[in-house]
């Protein structure tokens, strides 16, 4: 062992020694990297490795003092914790701690630590659901076992209020207005307000002074948000920041939307959180940052690499020397030299690898494929590796590269014939902002059949006060005589099928004859429909107490509760009517629409892993029925945007082998496509798709006149302050760019074929054979052993 490794092993702990050894990588690679790095595989190992340092850190440090995250990011973590704690004298736990040179005789003592809670959204009732609060009394303590007693906690009921007031009471529109800290307050009211805000930064000092006497956080364990925030430090925190009482920012906001039931509610948010001197103040502190899936590259990228700077909240972890990242190998992906590494592994070097570094070179250096020196090469470390490991010049390499790209814009442009397309989605709106534009030109071949699929109910996405809008205009509705002479002709009847496409008809005669009030009447004669499916009710007296009834429920529950199973149902299936609308648009009926439902999909925080019976077998059935030749998949990795994109592949994967094995059919093509979630590297696609304005202009059409619960983009993405169509094209074009700087920028204004000169964006796609499709999805079965 040389004397460098040596000194790199003297840092580990026995856990993350076993796990570096593992990943064959060094713990840091400088100069680039400040922070030491650990990588596993996949998420759920992450989970493990993360959980196995907690009990080595407790079991070296009884009665130390505790920070633990939130959210969805430490799901793993939680459960292997619970496991091990729960069974520790059970020979398997024996052995897994044993196989990471951990003591079993020493078990924690888990009621001896204390709690130090990280956040909490203000004002919020920590009695909600949705509150960091309530998360961490049921993760953490009632799941775990640690004593409450010893706990600090941001328990806002708890906070002293002036006179006693609720924060309703001094808070009636949920703002919180902090220029009250520098100016007189002019009414009543808002004296009310500015000494709550001092009663609230008092506790913030005294919150701090606590840790503090308490010797500082020993082991601190948090996520990292899209901006790089830790706690709710958000881009530009003060890296001497203590405990306080702040407004966030729009990338952390756009995060915590779907906690909060919409941006719109979480605009309103101000949080106390924690500082980054509070993180750091004990040097001998363990402070551990875990990121999982390529969607988080980027900022653990920028967050390591960088030396210390308000922009990145992270590169305070520099101060202390446990400071550590635990990454899947997606999350690590474009840490420079772990790249170069994995790179130079290769034997041979792959054309995923070559043209990924060139294209990047590319950009950089604003040439052209074709203009690329052997300097610029030099420039850059991958790039040079290219050179050495191919043996080729740049001209040549170039060249090659410049081909492939014309041929896979050929295949995106070739006409697609006699082809049964099954298109499936993992949520409503996925298929149409992936590659919508493909779908213009499929659809204008008689000879192409179309199936589109949505695997889960959505229900998430749907807003209360969107719901509430909904139901007061079906209770206009219900007092119509023309509305309410449908009873009689049965025309909500479920069993009436044709009812529904003439509900979409209806939508699609209101668009045309930009008729709001016909839109409404569309939606509300659904709207009923669906009531009357839900309920088992067709007396119009009783429908008219449940409108009632939901009317009221959704004035009084607080947004970003998860709801009772018939609301979840109702909202669920609002959205499939919007996504009915959408393919309409293009000439289908309902009997070219399926809504799956797959049951692991439950609205709550950790999301089930698929199951055979339950989430498989029933697209096995549909893939029967359809027989398509080619099925469309969202081929998100693993913790990139919603897990749920991840599984729904899962799924789908295995029913494909099933089917493949009972019909013997293995000539089907897999389309692999990404949207506003994640994207796809021009490297990793195959298939181009030019995109024209007038294309764009569909797609923003379809979107905010069919997707009427996600219009004001309640849920919006990190990236984009609005509506998912336009952060779709703003993609697009991106893309488009990226392909114009490889191709020359004359390449399009000068092409013979119209639909090439017409282009401003560009969709891509990867065709993928079942076998293939098959090694870019894990098998269905439990990621993780028992917990």
């Amino acid at each position: 062992m040389s004397h460098k490794k040596r000194n790199i092993t003297a840092m580990l702990s026995k856990v993350e020694e076993y796990y570096l050894d593992q990943s064959g990588r060094e713990l840091i690679y400088k100069p680039t990297e400040k922070i030491p790095v650990i990588q596993v595989p996949n998420f759920p190992e992450l989970g493990k490795m993360t959980a196995l340092r907690f009990i080595e850190w407790m079991q070296e440090n009884p009665g130390g003092v505790i920070s633990l995250p939130t959210g969805k990011t430490p799901e793993h973590f939680i459960k292997w914790v619970a496991h091990f704690l729960k069974n520790w004298d059970k020979e398997n736990v024996v052995n897994e701690l044993k196989k990471v040179g951990l003591d079993p005789g020493n078990k924690p003592d888990i009621t001896s630590f204390r709690f130090v809670q990280i956040d909490e959204f203000y004002p919020i009732d920590t009695n909600q659901h949705n509150s960091f609060y309530y998360y961490i009394q049921k993760f953490y303590f009632s799941n775990w076992g640690l004593d409450r007693n010893k706990a600090l906690f941001m328990n806002i009921n708890e906070i002293p209020t002036p006179n006693n007031l609720t924060l309703d009471e001094i808070f009636p529109d949920q703002i919180v207005d902090l220029s009250l800290r520098t100016r007189w307050a002019s009414t009543t009211l808002e004296r009310l307000q500015k000494q709550t805000i001092e009663i609230v930064d008092q506790f913030c000092t005294d919150y701090e002074k606590k840790i503090r006497e308490m010797g500082g956080i020993g082991f601190f364990l948090g996520g990292i948000g899209p901006d790089g925030h830790i706690g709710f430090n958000v881009m530009g925190s003060d890296h001497y920041s203590t405990t306080r009482l702040i407004p966030t920012n729009y990338e952390t906001q756009a995060a915590a939307a779907t906690d909060l039931g919409g941006i719109e509610i979480a605009r309103k948010r101000l949080v106390i959180t924690i500082g980054l001197d509070t993180i750091t103040h004990n040097p001998d502190a363990t402070a551990i940052i875990i990121a999982a899936g390529e969607a988080k590259a980027n900022i653990v990228r920028d967050s390591i690499q960088n030396e210390r700077t308000n922009k990145y909240p992270a590169t305070v972890l520099q101060r202390l020397k446990n400071a550590r990242f635990y990454l899947t190998n997606g999350a690590a992906f474009r840490l420079i030299e772990r790249r170069y590494f994995d790179v130079a592994k290769e034997e041979p070097i792959s054309q995923v690898s070559v043209e990924r570094a060139v294209i990047n070179l590319v950009v950089e250096k604003k040439k052209s494929l074709l203009e690329l020196t052997k300097e610029d090469y030099n420039s850059d470390k991958l790039a040079k590796l290219v050179l050495n490991k191919t043996g080729k010049t740049p001209k040549q390499i170039g060249q090659e590269i410049y081909n492939s790209i014309i041929d896979r814009l050929a295949k995106g442009m070739a006409p697609v014939s006699n082809q049964v397309i099954l298109h499936t989605g993992p949520h409503h709106d996925d298929i149409p902002l992936g590659y919508l534009p493909y779908i213009n030109h499929l659809v204008r071949d008689p000879s192409n059949k179309h199936h589109f699929v949505t695997m889960t109910s959505g229900f998430t996405a749907v807003t209360n006060s969107y719901m509430l809008g909904l139901l007061e205009d079906l209770k206009i509705f219900l007092h119509n005589s023309e509305f309410r002479e449908r009873f009689k002709e049965r025309y909500f009847d479920p069993e009436f099928k044709e009812g529904k496409d003439k509900d979409i008809h209806l939508y699609l005669d209101g668009l045309a004859a930009h008729s709001r009030t016909v839109r409404k009447e569309a939606v509300s004669r659904r709207l009923l429909r669906n009531m009357i499916e839900i309920y088992e009710e067709d007396n119009i007296n009783y429908l008219e107490d449940r409108v009632d009834e939901l009317i009221n429920y959704f004035k009084t529950q607080y947004p970003g509760k998860k709801d009772i199973p018939h609301v979840q149902k109702l909202k669920g299936m609002m959205r499939e009517f919007e996504e009915e609308i959408v393919w309409a648009f293009f000439g289908f009926n309902t009997s070219s629409v399926t809504h799956m439902r797959l049951g692991f999909y439950q609205g709550d925080i950790f999301t089930e892993n698929p199951e055979m019976n339950r989430d498989v077998l029933p697209i096995l059935e549909l893939l029967k029925q359809i027989n398509p030749t080619i099925v469309t998949v969202a081929l998100d990795p693993e913790g990139s945007g919603p897990d749920t994109h991840y599984k729904v592949l899962q799924a789908t994967s295995e029913a494909l082998k099933l089917y493949e094995q009972q019909t013997g059919r293995s000539d089907i093509k897999v389309w692999g496509y990404r949207n506003v979630w994640y994207r796809f590297h021009p490297a990793e696609a195959n298939v181009y798709i030019p995109v024209s304005l007038n294309s764009m202009a569909i797609m923003e059409n379809t979107f905010l006149n069919s997707y009427g619960s996600q219009r004001d983009a309640s849920f919006p993405s990190w990236e984009y302050d609005g509506p998912f169509s336009r952060l779709a094209q703003r993609i697009q074009v991106e893309q488009y760019e990226t392909i114009k700087k490889c191709l020359g920028k004359d390449f399009f204004i000068k092409h013979e074929h119209p639909r090439v000169r017409a282009a401003y964006g560009m969709v891509y796609l990867k065709e993928l054979t079942l076998s293939e499709f098959y090694s870019h999805s894990m098998e269905l079965r439990k990621l993780t052993e028992n917990y």
